[in-house]
C-alpha cells in the first residue's frame, strides 16, 4: 500500500470584500480580453481604486484601441492575480470579470497615473483602463491545520 505523506489542503471560497482586499495587496496580475476575435493575455501592474482595477495603457495598444472603438458599457474583460507559493501550492487567486473603460476626464487621469507607475520601462503609458467588477471570485487554498487568517498571510 502507497502512503500519501503530502499535506493536506482545503479549498475557501472568498467573499468579493475580501476577494478585493486581497487583490489590492499585489500590484501585479493578468489582464484577458479579446483581441482579433481571440482571447489575449497581458501582465500588467494594477490598483484597486475604489472598489475598481485600475491599469496603465499605452496609445495604440490592443486594449486601449478597443476601448476607444467601444460604446458607453466598455469592453468586456477578467483580471487575474494570485500568490500561490511554487512548493506548498499554498495561497490565493482572486478573478474579477467586468467593464473597462478608458479613464477620460483628465483630472481622474492625472491623480490616477500619479499612483501607478508603468510596469515596464520602454512604454510612453500615458491612459488608464479603469475595470468595474461585475463579478469578483476568490478561492484561498490553505493546509488544513491553518486557520482562515493564516492562510491569507503566508501561501
Amino acid at each position: 500500500m502507497i502512503s500519501d505523506h503530502s499535506p493536506r489542503r482545503r479549498r475557501v471560497d472568498l467573499g468579493p470584500a475580501e476577494a478585493l482586499s486581497l487583490l489590492g495587496s499585489v500590484s501585479l496580475g493578468r489582464l484577458v480580453f479579446t483581441w482579433q476575435a481571440l482571447p489575449t493575455v497581458r501582465p500588467v501592474n494594477h490598483i484597486v481604486d475604489g472598489g475598481d482595477i485600475v491599469i496603465r495603457t499605452q496609445e495604440g495598444g490592443a486594449l486601449t484601441s478597443s476601448a476607444q472603438r467601444a460604446d458607453g458599457t466598455g469592453v468586456v474583460v477578467a483580471y487575474e492575480a494570485d500568490v500561490i507559493d511554487p512548493e506548498t501550492h499554498a495561497g490565493w487567486s482572486v478573478v474579477i470579470t467586468g467593464f473597462a473603460r478608458l479613464i477620460t476626464d483628465p483630472d481622474e487621469l492625472r491623480r490616477v497615473l500619479g499612483m501607478l507607475g508603468p510596469w515596464g520601462p520602454q512604454q510612453e503609458t500615458d491612459h488608464a483602463v479603469r475595470i468595474h467588477p461585475e463579478m469578483v471570485t476568490g478561492v484561498l487554498v490553505t493546509d488544513t491545520h491553518d486557520t482562515h487568517d493564516e492562510g491569507r498571510r503566508r501561501p
